[in-house]
């Protein structure tokens, strides 16, 4: 397959040991995405764990309680861990496991890493507390924080059209940050974040957030539905990347995207359940999903 990663066959015992940190971090953190990941075989399967522990580690700097100061400080580091990678200059006898496993990935396969970069600049913008005003605005941080994970996976899967598939990445990954900004709608504005453009709050009347009830006058429902529908639109342009790839990697995709697309259906279905606190999905469906998608439905 064009643009199909070149593995090679040896591995270190050092990078075994950090791929199997990486991936008891996915199995017990990724909620939604190790459902996909577990679909593929075991050379991409460790990548991706690895691309996912990097990523829940600069996550978790941003939702973390140190201080401004402290987590700009976490996130500099970063960015120079990943100036040693491409540098190609970590060791097998690093002690940090994720920089071991991502090292060894960015060898074996067509990695980003450049992408990380762009993660942390969204994970800035929450650290900033920053407010957006259009849509437009908040696609630049959708990307940032979602198409990222998309263009480093395809950098693993490979891609049969590597240009069109790295928009439809980002695509696909903006309708999966839209529906994580809806479910979470409520959680994120108790903590004084709303991801939400001020442009739409003011359209349906929502100005004052989301209070339980609603204010007078707020269209609560009409605000989640119309960001929903969007969302929609999203995931239906983003899944066109499907075909590009090969059956498992197709497989894991499926899996990822067709338990936020249920998810979606759920909020589209009772918007005022968002108000209630995080929907989610049964772990028995979440795998009934990642099934089909092995089989070469797309459960929905």
């Amino acid at each position: 397959m064009e643009g199909s990663p070149q593995v090679s066959l040896q591995v270190s015992p050092q990078a075994v040991a950090a791929y199997r940190y990486c991936e008891a971090v996915t199995g017990a953190q990724a909620r939604n995405f190790s459902y996909g990941i577990r679909l593929l075989p075991v050379a991409k399967r460790q990548a991706m764990s690895a691309i996912y522990a990097l990523a829940r580690r600069i996550d978790d700097i941003g939702d973390g309680d140190w201080t401004v100061e402290r987590k700009a400080e976490h996130l500099g580091r970063t960015r120079a861990l990943l100036d040693e990678i491409r540098a190609g200059s970590v060791e097998a006898e690093d002690t940090d496991p994720v920089k071991v496993a991502l090292a060894d990935a960015a060898a074996r396969f067509a990695i980003p890493l450049d992408a990380f970069d762009e993660l942390i600049d969204g994970v800035e913008m929450d650290v900033r507390g920053t407010q957006y005003e259009t849509f437009e605005q908040l696609r630049v941080y959708c990307r940032c924080v979602a198409g990222t994970i998309g263009r480093l996976s395809l950098g693993v899967f490979g891609c049969t059209d590597p240009k069109r598939g790295a928009e439809f990445a980002d695509t696909l990954g903006l309708g999966l940050q839209l529906t994580n900004i809806l479910r979470d709608v409520r959680e994120d504005a108790v903590n004084g974040r709303i991801y939400l453009p001020a442009e739409d709050l003011a359209r349906f009347g929502c100005e004052q957030g989301f209070a339980v009830p609603p204010a007078a006058g707020a269209d609560f429902a009409g605000l989640v539905r119309y960001e929903a529908v969007r969302a929609q639109a999203y995931f239906d342009e983003g899944l066109l990347l499907l075909p590009m790839l090969d059956r498992r990697s197709r497989a894991c995709v499926s899996a990822m995207s067709g338990i936020y697309h249920r998810l979606l259906e759920r909020i589209i279905r009772e918007p005022e359940a968002v108000l209630r606190g995080r929907v989610s999905l049964p772990a028995w469906e979440k795998a009934y999903v990642a099934v089909s998608g092995l089989a070469g439905g797309r459960a929905s």
